[in-house]
């Protein structure tokens, strides 16, 4: 018999999104992990914020949107706040209701923004790391450190000469786009800086690469059955060169192992290309002893 369509949409519900989430779907696990770590920052929560006022978004619900963001490479902010308005899987992950009202897009961004000055993320992460090392599942037997260029939001365009005075620059022939031509011209990190974005650095990940304004950016992975990212570092490009005379990637490496040095034990571990590639023992106390090899 042919069903008929009824629409007549109920006021009522008793359902739930949890109840529309399937029992086997691994968000439930992600969910729970997740959960367990925000609840040992509860003391962290209370302390950025105000006891009086008007409430804001739960901290514990914008990390776990950042999670739903990169799980789900959801391209932007807004596009996730517009998501979260349909869909019940991230509800049901976001621990809300049928009837709570989507985030708006600008208030979410700066309420992150607050939990990216009390750097409480990289505590979320590191309180996950330790909840993999209690359970077994990361050991420091054999690991990678990798890095990258994280190209920043300022376009080449802005990077000028220090000190020169907007008056000083000729009059741009569109003032939305100028063209702007340096072709001749020596620029580098010492005597030019972006006008938008100070901190941004030109930089290039080889030999015959284009160059970009960009940051640092460097992760701890460990090799084991399965590959498990344990650190990570971003920050401004500084050289290439520092710490104990090694490269950058082998720098950072020392400082993301410190939490997982247990006893006397020594590692073998080494940089790939655009740096030379190198190995070190690196011993409990932080120093290290560097063995080169040209490839």
């Amino acid at each position: 018999m042919r069903g008929e369509q009824d629409s007549q949409i109920e006021l009522l519900t008793t359902t739930s999104p949890g109840k529309r989430a399937p029992a086997t779907h691994p968000i439930r696990e992600v969910k729970r992990l997740a959960d367990e770590a925000l609840a040992k920052l509860d003391s962290t929560f209370d302390a950025m914020y105000s006891s009086i006022g008007r409430p804001s978004i739960p901290p514990e619900r914008l990390l776990k949107a950042q999670l739903l963001i990169a799980l789900y490479s959801v391209r932007s902010e807004r596009r996730f706040c517009e998501r979260l308005d349909y869909d019940l899987l991230f509800r049901f992950f976001l621990d809300m209701n049928l009837d709570d009202a989507s985030w708006d897009a600008t208030t979410f961004t700066k309420n992150r923004d607050r939990l990216v000055e009390h750097e409480v993320a990289r505590q979320f992460f590191e309180e996950v790391v330790r909840q993999a090392k209690k359970a077994g599942l990361a050991s420091a037997e054999h690991f990678t450190v990798d890095g990258t260029l994280i190209e920043a939001w300022a376009s080449l365009k802005s990077f000028r000469k220090k000190g020169e005075k907007p008056e000083d620059r000729p009059l741009p022939d569109d003032r939305g786009n100028p063209t702007v031509n340096f072709h001749g011209e020596k620029r580098s990190n010492e005597t030019h800086e972006s006008t938008t974005d100070p901190e941004a650095r030109l930089a290039k990940k080889g030999t015959g690469k284009k160059s970009k304004l960009s940051y640092s950016g460097h992760v701890l992975m460990f090799d084991s059955e399965r590959v498990e990212i344990v650190g990570v570092r971003a920050g401004v490009i500084v050289g290439r060169l520092v710490l104990f005379g090694f490269s950058k990637e082998i720098a950072l490496a020392v400082k993301a192992m410190a939490p997982w040095r247990d006893g006397d034990g020594k590692w073998l571990w080494g940089a790939e290309t655009p740096f030379e590639a190198q190995a070190a023992h690196c011993s409990t106390d932080g120093g290290a002893r560097a063995a080169t090899e040209k490839p």
